[in-house]
């Protein structure tokens, strides 16, 4: 099993969840079948050590970390948005190959963010986007968020993950000007600054100055 990092909820849920699945049709871990938890980190040569013999993967990054091994490798994988655009599988009906899985949605959902977040404050002009530009998922996911953007005369900034500073920033900097809103991209790069940025909207919040109008995909 490939997952994240020990450190993100969702990871640790999952994985739990996964063995008491295993559990209610008779597979039990140490007794007759074998589990190993790797925590990738989404780093591709971390992730591409964990794979034995038949991988279940979360996200992206790790399935297609451990596709390039062998061709043959079995790999189920979870958590992956849009399997057949991202080119991890042939089509839905018949992926094709050794690989197969659960999509949660198609890249082209992120534009409903974007009409999500003129429901909540229709005066919304502008949007501030975290996302992480080193993931193709997320990639796909700004694109949509752009031509949905034009369409509802939104406009768009992104600012990407790569530290806590950078995040900070662009929060503080964004959110001096009225009419704005935050758009967090529902990938896994983003769950490690959950408190961080949950905390700079409560500060924004508490400081009477703006409200902050905030939509986590």
């Amino acid at each position: 099993m490939i997952w994240a990092r020990p450190d993100y909820p969702e990871d640790r849920d999952q994985v739990t969840a996964f063995r008491q699945g295993l559990e209610e049709l008779g597979w039990s871990d140490g007794r007759n079948v074998q589990i190993d938890i790797c925590w990738g980190g989404n780093t591709v040569d971390r992730e591409r050590q964990c794979a034995t013999d038949v991988v279940l993967a979360a996200g992206f990054l790790s399935v297609t970390a451990v596709q390039h091994i062998r061709p043959t490798l079995p790999i189920v994988f979870v958590t992956v948005v849009d399997p057949v655009g991202a080119g991890l599988v042939d089509s839905l009906d018949r992926p094709g190959g050794s690989t197969t899985g659960f999509m949660n949605y198609e890249f082209s959902l992120a534009g409903k963010w974007v009409e999500l977040l003129k429901q909540i404050a229709p005066n919304v002009t502008r949007a501030l986007v975290i996302r992480d530009s080193s993931n193709p998922s997320g990639i796909a996911h700004f694109s949509a968020i752009q031509s949905a953007a034009q369409s509802h005369g939104v406009e768009v900034s992104p600012v990407g993950i790569r530290d806590a500073a950078e995040i900070e920033r662009a929060v503080a900097t964004f959110a001096r000007s009225a009419n704005g809103g935050l758009i967090v991209e529902a990938v896994a790069g983003a769950s490690a600054y959950r408190e961080l940025i949950i905390e700079l909207l409560l500060r924004q919040l508490h400081s009477g100055r703006r409200r902050p109008y905030f939509l986590w995909a």
